[in-house]
């Protein structure tokens, strides 16, 4: 069974994309492409422990093992060798992305205190939307007593829009609550 969000893209989304732009071709409806959830862990230098918790908890978060990334020089400033774990990051696309915007946008976004929406100034140009999360107890996979640090996170949504207004119009059908 396809993902509720990407049923919604397909039914309702795709043609109100197609009347307010002017496509005649249905390929050039802008789609989602990927989304990549990052966390960068400086603190890991110090404490390699930090490292596990979060590999597991952005392996819950988004349904799929996260890949480690290292360092690729070394930064004596920082205490940093190359080679060394500094993060870990995961990329979705099919249903399991489509599955991982739907619970961002109905219940992690909505349980940030003191919530307006999100910026719609984080386009970069061609149609690609950004956004950072303070920490990671905003997804209800996360147990909170099992959590030792709060991490925050940037979440990457890849289009295929040519201009950041098509890519506005297309995550805004799609239900992320921007700022008005």
């Amino acid at each position: 069974m396809a993902a509720r969000l990407r049923q919604h893209y397909q039914k309702n989304v795709a043609p109100s994309l197609i009347k307010e732009f002017g496509y005649t071709n249905v390929m050039a409806v802008p789609k989602l492409e990927k989304i990549s959830i990052n966390i960068g862990l400086g603190e890991a230098t110090q404490n390699p422990k930090l490292m596990d918790g979060a590999v597991g908890e952005l392996g819950q978060i988004a349904g799929q093992r996260p890949v480690v990334t290292k360092a690729r020089k070394s930064v004596a400033a920082f205490k940093l060798r190359t080679g060394m774990s500094i993060g870990c990051m995961v990329t979705l696309r099919g249903d399991r992305m489509y599955e991982f915007l739907d619970r961002l946008v109905n219940v992690a976004l909505p349980r940030v205190r003191d919530f307006r929406g999100v910026s719609s100034k984080s386009f970069d140009g061609r149609g690609n939307y950004t956004l950072g999360i303070r920490d990671q107890l905003l997804f209800p996979e996360i147990d909170y007593a099992k959590v030792e640090k709060t991490k925050g996170m940037n979440i990457t949504i890849t289009t295929t829009a040519k201009t950041d207004a098509e890519g506005l119009a297309l995550l805004r059908h799609l239900g992320m609550p921007f700022r008005q």
